[in-house]
């Protein structure tokens, strides 16, 4: 395809985009990393920052040749090794091919500027694609510089572009300080105003992470509903290693949103050895279900109500089914009506006659035991109120805790889309916040000018009415990128719109 005509703005996009009267912010779009110049400039940056035996010292690690080193360890292996080690079958043919003017327009910033009309779209925030994982690199030097110099990298990329896109800054969450210190070095010295955290960090389970008290592993003789694998998933919330708190309060402080974009292949029931469909359908869900649970339970939208939490990729279905869980774990299990629970209330006269009267002769042959096996209570727990962190008083809270406070990214073709907006099923008339999210440059979008008309699909099928899309594309979008900086689009075309909504939001 020949790039001529590039930015006609004849697109069926471009079309809707002119009848909806408002902008269209996507989300979650990708970038693709250019190879040879991305690994030039890392080692540069490595060189510069330590010297030349750093860089050989990284290069020898493997560097960032992320071409390589996800898919060969997988494909150097037979059958029978894979199966023995249980090797999970890692993506493959992820990046558009067929449509070159859309593989080039996810390599090229200027390109994409000039297409963006065509797509329908205002504003983008970027992510990256093969660069994605970065911040769950396990080795600590490597996976902090690698951060650090991706986000000089993408600042500069993208530097000039800023009235229509702008791409988020990698920062690494396996203990507080280290994500912290890329915090105030992206956001406080380059100027980055969106960011991509690691939502789950995998720990090893026995050994603590710093000295920081690690529990035993479990023994034969310790309940452990686990896969027994040695590792556990530490979402930065309930139960976490670390105290993130002072995190959480510097990204209130520098005005940033956290996002996490953060894959779940590879644990759980997603570790086919051989179909990555098997794996990814449903991982991005898994995940940010797993951060979003362990960050409300944690009580963080509690302690920092100032702050949102971004979950990108698993569109809101799940959320929908947290949410209602919640609220109905709730009401069963608060801290005063789980006493309705309380094996103490058992009335043993009262149950060993109806036993007599009721029970065959098998239910009547020892009554004395089955009385005592009812008065054996069960111990009492440390804590009865397993939402005390979220400090509940009243059903209301609930909704106030996460409504407001987590937005959910919902590509184009997630009809799933529709439950968010249905306050006949979600609890308290609830609209959860579902954005819009192109996941440009990816291989699920085979045509660029598509993604804005397909999303418009759930107008026309009636599943949203105008009102509901335009919260959709617009409002929800907004809505999390000015949480916590209200001036998040000064500049860019979206600002006259933004500044409407946070006004509508202050009122």
């Amino acid at each position: 395809m020949s790039a001529r005509g590039v930015g006609s703005r004849s697109s069926r996009a471009a079309s809707i985009r002119h009848e909806l009267g408002h902008p269209v912010v996507d989300a979650d779009g990708h970038w693709i990393e250019t190879a040879p110049v991305l690994k030039a400039f890392f080692l540069d940056f490595v060189k510069d920052l330590g010297g030349a035996d750093l860089a050989a010292r990284f290069e020898a690690a493997g560097g960032l040749d992320y071409d390589d080193t996800v898919l060969r360890p997988w494909s150097a292996l037979s059958e029978a090794d894979r199966r023995k080690t249980w090797a999970t079958r890692p993506p493959w043919w992820t990046l558009p091919a067929a449509n070159t003017l859309d593989r080039a327009t996810a390599h090229l910033p200027r390109l994409l500027y000039e297409r963006l009309d065509d797509f329908g779209i205002d504003f983008a925030v970027l992510y990256p694609s093969r660069t994605l994982t970065t911040p769950a690199i396990r080795e600590a030097e490597l996976r902090q510089i690698a951060c650090r110099a991706l986000n000089v990298y993408h600042h500069e990329l993208y530097g000039g572009y800023t009235d229509r896109m702008t791409p988020v800054a990698l920062v690494p969450t396996h203990t507080p300080e280290e994500a912290i210190a890329e915090l105030e070095h992206a956001v406080g010295e380059l100027g980055m105003k969106a960011i991509m955290i690691n939502g789950l960090v995998h720990r090893p389970i026995g050994a603590s992470a710093a000295g920081s008290g690690g529990a035993a592993s479990p023994g034969r003789d310790v309940p452990n509903w686990g896969s027994g694998s040695g590792e556990r998933i530490d979402a930065l919330g309930l139960d976490s290693e670390y105290d993130y708190d002072p995190f959480w309060r510097r990204c209130v402080e520098l005005r940033v949103a956290p996002a996490s974009h953060t894959p779940g292949m590879g644990w759980g029931s997603r570790r086919s050895v051989s179909s990555y469909v098997s794996n990814h359908i449903g991982s991005f869900g898994a995940s940010m279900e797993a951060f979003c649970r362990s960050i409300f339970l944690g009580g963080v939208t509690r302690r920092f109500p100032e702050l949102s939490f971004g979950l990108l990729e698993g569109g809101v279905g799940w959320a929908c089914e947290l949410y209602a869980g919640l609220v109905s774990h709730w009401e069963k299990r608060s801290a005063e009506a789980i006493h309705h629970l309380d094996p103490a209330r058992i009335d043993t006269d009262e149950l060993l006659d109806l036993f007599t009267r009721y029970g065959d002769e098998r239910m009547q042959r020892d009554g004395a035991a089955i009385a005592e096996s009812f008065r054996r209570l069960e111990p009492e727990p440390p804590e009865l109120d397993e939402y005390k962190a979220c400090a509940i008083e009243k059903k209301q809270d609930l909704h106030d805790l996460f409504v407001p406070r987590f937005y959910f990214g919902c590509e184009a073709d997630d009809g799933t889309v529709a439950f968010a907006f249905d306050e006949r099923v979600n609890p308290m008339g609830a609209r959860l916040r579902a954005m819009f999210s192109s996941d440009m440059g990816h291989w699920d979008v085979p045509d660029m000018t598509g993604i804005l008309e397909e999303a418009y699909e759930l107008v026309e099928k009636g599943l949203l009415d105008e009102a509901a899309f335009r919260e959709f594309v617009c409002v929800n979008p907004v809505r999390f990128y000015t949480s916590v900086n209200p001036d998040f689009f000064a500049g860019t075309r979206v600002e006259a719109e933004a500044k409407r909504i946070v006004a509508e939001e202050s009122a």
